[in-house]
């Protein structure tokens, strides 16, 4: 199975890519699935009216991240990487009038945002923890179409069919790859037999496929990415959700450009500058802005924080060496992805924010010219020390503790890689071994602290 970079880092937009993300696409998706059942059998009785029931972590909390408003958007014909807020913002709010969905190919829908997304607090789909079931009636009430789909983590949707069949595919998945590496072991042994670095062999895959213009997306990636820690450096106020968690990133911001030429920096304040653009990023996911899954939402600012880092506090940073930050990271995250998850509901945090972290690990220590051995330690030292964390938001928002959680994760990330570079490479525990651990301390946690908010921090918080 081969994941492009482009798989693994997605431009979308907050606070979640398994609850809002996810749900949008699989709504548009069934959009398609009823035109096409329309093609296929055009004298048929037509579908009438939609409605859509959300289950396991989709439902429990759903409400904290918009995922019944995403499936309103999704039904509109929105998608995360192109959504305009504002014009979204005006159709919703027209839909709450009329009630009517305008499809093409279809014609109008009767769809109530209020009563047909329903929360099924009862046991979760069979397939996986964030399922959602989505339903077509004709005009004698009959079932006319239902689809379940599975947001399995960082945007990816699978239909049952398509779970049960393990058909999870990238980009070009049919096309044969030079270095289709499974796991850190295969990647390590065709490192070595070919003479490439990981970044290398990753551009080799992405570029079979035929992309000619890899660098210039790869560009743009991290320019989304930038412009997303600018937005959150650059903004005050309170987030949305009732938590009344107020933005701290641009004060913290604002007081370390004023401290530097002093006396009295001490160091461990590049900690600061690490925290302080993973928090950006991870504000501006919960106020619903515009973000890159790196793997999730609710990881997103750990890679781009350690990217900046290297950029603007790095020595010999380059370009260059940002493409191989990303190439690097995404090979990391494709074969965690593929081994094990970045779902928090499915193992919880270890596979959100520690799967970041060891993707910024292996990315950082490749951009400082790291072996591969050093990468794939890197990724392993950082991932291992994010093992048994939980998934328990507060309110089942994407704020406590996701933010300041981001920070340390790429604190972590660099720690890490430096950790790695003082090495030679050899060490105890395989990354491949570490992802398999992980697996199986996801298997084993309760569902009370994979992204149900019923357990842990999301329980113990006095009431304010």
């Amino acid at each position: 199975m081969f994941l492009s970079v482009f798989d693994i880092f997605k431009i979308g937009v907050g606070p979640s890519s398994s609850h809002t993300m996810g749900p949008m696409l699989a709504a548009a998706r069934f959009l398609e699935a009823l035109r096409a059942a329309r093609q296929r059998e055009p004298g048929s009785a037509p579908p009438v009216r939609i409605a859509a029931s959300l289950h396991g972590s989709l439902a429990f909390t759903g409400k904290g991240h918009a995922t019944d408003r995403a499936v309103v958007l999704g039904l509109l014909g929105y998608r995360p990487e192109t959504l305009d807020p504002e014009e979204a913002g005006r159709r919703e709010a027209a839909l709450r009038e009329t009630r009517l969905i305008e499809v093409p190919g279809l014609g109008p829908l009767a769809f109530d945002p209020d009563e047909d997304v329903v929360f099924d607090y009862g046991p979760p789909l069979p397939g996986h923890a964030n399922g959602m079931v989505l339903r077509s009636f004709d005009a004698a009430g009959n079932l006319h179409l239902s689809e379940t789909y599975y947001s399995i983590g960082g945007g990816f949707v699978l239909t049952e069919r398509e779970l049960s069949h393990a058909s999870l595919k990238g980009s070009d998945a049919e096309v044969s790859r030079p270095y289709p590496f499974a796991n850190a072991a295969e990647m390590l042994a065709m490192g070595e037999a070919s003479g490439l670095g990981i970044a290398a062999m990753k551009r080799e895959n992405e570029t079979a496929g035929g992309d000619s213009a890899l660098d210039t997306r790869l560009d743009h990636l991290w320019s989304v990415m930038d412009a997303c820690i600018e937005r959150g450096l650059s903004t005050d106020g309170t987030l949305p959700g009732g938590l009344k968690v107020r933005r701290r990133a641009r004060a913290i911001h604002q007081a370390l450009l004023a401290e530097r030429g002093g006396n009295t920096i001490q160091p461990h304040a590049v900690n600061d500058w690490l925290s302080v653009y993973a928090m950006a990023v991870n504000e501006e996911n919960a106020a619903g802005g515009r973000v890159v899954t790196a793997p999730t939402n609710g990881a997103a600012g750990v890679v781009p924080a350690v990217i900046r880092y290297y950029r603007d506090h790095c020595v010999g940073a380059s370009r260059q060496g940002i493409r191989d930050f990303l190439l690097t990271s995404a090979a990391v995250g494709g074969i965690i992805k593929s081994n094990a998850s970045i779902s928090g509901a499915e193992v919880g945090c270890q596979g959100e924010v520690g799967s970041a972290a060891a993707m910024a690990a292996a990315g950082l220590c490749a951009a400082l010219g790291g072996s591969n051995a050093q990468i794939e330690n890197a990724a392993e030292i950082a991932l291992e020390h994010h093992l048994g964390m939980t998934c328990d938001p507060a309110r089942g928002l994407v704020q406590v503790p996701c933010i300041e959680r981001n920070g340390l994760g790429a604190i972590k990330a660099v720690a890490a890689a430096s950790l790695a570079l003082r090495g030679d490479g050899v060490h105890i525990v395989p990354l491949d071994a570490c992802i398999e651990t992980m697996r199986q301390t996801g298997i084993d946690m309760s569902v009370k602290y994979k992204e149900t908010s019923t357990g842990g921090l999301a329980v113990n918080l006095p009431e304010c």
